[in-house]
């Protein structure tokens, strides 16, 4: 056979089994960078690849590893039994991978709120922050999400904003001893939520004035409440600690909304952010197909 009829078989052969089972010829892309890691720590969340790893959270954990990607978060942590947490620690550090957020959760009070003031409140507060330092270490966790909660209709702003600084300050001073940063989170669920904007919450920590008190700057939920993404992040830089990623609408991976995550990942890189960026989103589609897909919008944005 003439070679130039050689090369067209076999281009139509690759062609016939992409038509023939487009979800395998997937797969074999994106095996083909497995493990290769991306320029910026993208961390998955439990869940998001069950359909090729399983339920069992360690062995999603190890699924991400072999993906490349060398972060992981866990809202949830807290609720998890103690020999859980430690056989995460340790899968995590087996694999070279780094642990991100997890939620300071002080159950439904958080929606009643620190605005408050009350006393009650703060207690639940400070005690879930010293559950909190002891769950950190088993992980090695550096950053765990805060939220201040509801906004309260019967109290000035002023006031509020006041009760929330005082009530991080003493979880501060719980905190900065073991190198524990809470990051504080805006976001955009209801407009009953006191937190909504980067350039308030970059109030709040300049007012706490703790190295254990940051932002939590989640792009979906600042596009949906402020806009004008880059902008803010270069005025509030000095304060942010972390980032979470979803596109809008809809909270799924990066390329199935309006933002242009691309620029954005790039900027972040520029400016010289290696931390964590937390996948707190959605897949866009279901099963392994869904998961695939989610893989390589990641390759894609990565790749400026």
């Amino acid at each position: 056979m003439k070679r130039r009829n050689f090369i067209q078989a076999g281009l139509a052969t690759v062609a016939s089994a992409w038509a023939l089972n487009p979800l395998q010829a997937k797969e074999q892309s994106t095996n083909a960078l497995a493990g290769k890691t991306f320029k910026l720590n993208y961390a998955p969340h439990a869940g998001m690849f069950k359909n090729h790893a399983g339920d069992n959270f360690i062995d999603q954990i190890k699924f991400m590893a072999d993906q490349g990607f060398r972060g992981i978060e866990d809202n949830g942590l807290l609720a998890r039994p103690v020999a859980e947490q430690e056989q995460i620690g340790k899968t995590l550090a087996q694999l070279g991978m780094t642990m991100g957020v997890f939620v300071i959760d002080g159950g439904d009070n958080w929606k009643i709120s620190l605005t408050t003031g009350k006393q009650e409140f703060k207690d639940v507060f400070i005690k879930t922050c010293k559950t909190s330092v002891e769950a950190a270490k088993r992980v090695n966790a550096k950053w765990a999400t805060v939220v201040p909660g509801f906004f309260d209709r019967r109290t000035p702003i002023g006031v509020q904003t006041a009760n929330v600084v005082d009530a991080l300050r003493r979880g501060a001073e719980i905190l900065e001893p073991s190198g524990l940063v809470m990051v504080l989170e805006p976001l955009s669920d209801t407009p009953e939520l006191f937190l909504r904007t980067s350039d308030q919450t970059f109030e709040i920590c300049k007012a706490v004035k703790s190295p254990s008190c940051k932002i939590l700057y989640d792009i979906y939920h600042m596009q949906r409440n402020e806009g004008n993404l880059i902008n803010n992040i270069d005025a509030t830089w000095d304060e942010i600690a972390y980032f979470q990623i979803g596109d809008n609408p809809g909270r799924k991976e990066p390329t199935t909304g309006e933002i242009n995550y691309k620029n954005i990942f790039k900027h972040i890189y520029d400016k010289g952010y290696r931390g964590i960026m937390g996948m707190e989103h959605g897949n866009a589609k279901e099963g392994k197909e869904g998961e695939l897909a989610l893989i390589q919008a990641y390759r894609e944005s990565d790749s400026f």
